[in-house]
């Protein structure tokens, strides 16, 4: 089967064997890969992990075979998105929620990536984070189905409240999905971004507002001036820049909080102690969904609750060197990989 195998920050296409159910015990299922959506997390590790990978896991695809039948809720033939990682929901972290910790969650994946025409899907993930395609969504749109429930994720952990006022720094298509996420918890939205054509965008996607960035200070003004001089409530970080930290810092209300949602270049960069301190702000991390958060990101896709339809741009898996460098320059919002060259979708 073609493959795309990344290595010291190269793509090659290679022939490898097909997954077969027969190598994993005669259990689970086997995917044709229709299409896999190119993340930012697989971006980082093809620039910072200079080993043999096959990335991607936003997969949409068929199921070409299945056993055993009769314990599945799915047959052959079926066209399903899935997650890629299932937490045992019995360990001290599932517990306390905490599900993108649990040992289980880490370990389970699906083999060998999206970026190959088949992969192999585990009875796990078949019972806990695999759903069928909407019949009112095309795949490209069901592809965000696992980044948005990362949004979704994070929107839960920042304890939004109905009527609060959040800020999105960064209008990526991760910033996109987290502001749409936000609406759908009744929390009023302001998106920020340096890039005009997507605060453009933004505030056709049910943003209630959104600013271009000039500087910390102008800007940050001009969210205290948008609410009451106080400051947003939550602060969301879906910027990858190191400088957006600063921006998010002079922007939050005193007893605010900040959820990072991005790795950042910089090691050194970090948070005041005593402006955490003396304001009593709350910083958090979020990273990956549960499968209930997968679940209502299926729900609010199929329902148009989250407009996808024109924030990815579609490439032929040949070409995925090339929607990595597009992506990462800026040129192209989100790339979706079309594997089957014969899937009109």
């Amino acid at each position: 089967m073609r493959t795309a195998v990344a290595e010291n920050q190269k793509i090659s296409i290679q022939e490898r064997p097909q997954p077969q159910l027969s190598d994993f015990g005669n259990y689970g299922a086997i995917v044709k890969v229709l299409g896999c959506g190119l993340c930012g997390s697989d971006i980082v590790k093809f620039l910072h992990d200079p080993s043999e990978k096959v990335l991607g896991h936003e997969v949409v695809g068929e199921i070409v075979d299945l056993r055993p039948k009769f314990m599945s809720k799915f047959k052959i033939g079926d066209k399903v998105v899935l997650g890629h990682h299932v937490p045992c929901m019995k360990c001290d972290y599932c517990d306390n929620k905490n599900y993108s910790m649990c040992r289980q969650f880490k370990e389970t994946n699906i083999r060998p990536g999206g970026f190959a025409e088949y992969i192999y899907v585990s009875p796990l993930h078949l019972k806990n984070t695999v759903f069928k395609v909407p019949s009112n969504l095309d795949d490209m749109e069901i592809s965000f189905m696992e980044p948005l429930a990362c949004c979704i994720r994070a929107v839960e952990r920042a304890d939004v409240k109905k009527g609060s006022t959040s800020l999105v720094i960064g209008l990526g298509s991760i910033g996109l999905l987290m502001g749409q996420a936000v609406k759908a918890f009744k929390c009023d939205v302001i998106g920020c971004d340096l890039i005009e054509e997507r605060v453009a965008l933004a505030n056709n996607l049910n943003f209630d507002a959104s600013i271009k960035f000039e500087d910390n200070d102008t800007t940050a003004a001009k969210i205290k001036e948008m609410t009451c001089d106080l400051g947003a409530d939550i602060i969301f970080m879906t910027s990858g820049s190191d400088k957006a930290i600063e921006f998010a810092l002079k922007s939050v209300r005193d007893g605010g909080t900040i959820l990072v949602f991005s790795s950042v270049p910089n090691d050194t960069a970090g948070y005041t102690n005593n402006d955490i301190y003396y304001r009593e702000l709350k910083i958090l991390g979020s990273y990956s969904p549960s499968p209930a958060d997968l679940a209502l990101a299926h729900k609010l896709l199929a329902k148009k609750k989250v407009v996808v339809k024109y924030l990815s741009t579609a490439y032929p898996l040949e070409e995925l060197a090339e929607a990595i460098q597009d992506t990462m320059s800026n040129k192209t919002l989100k790339a979706y990989i079309k594997i089957d060259k014969n899937n009109k979708e």
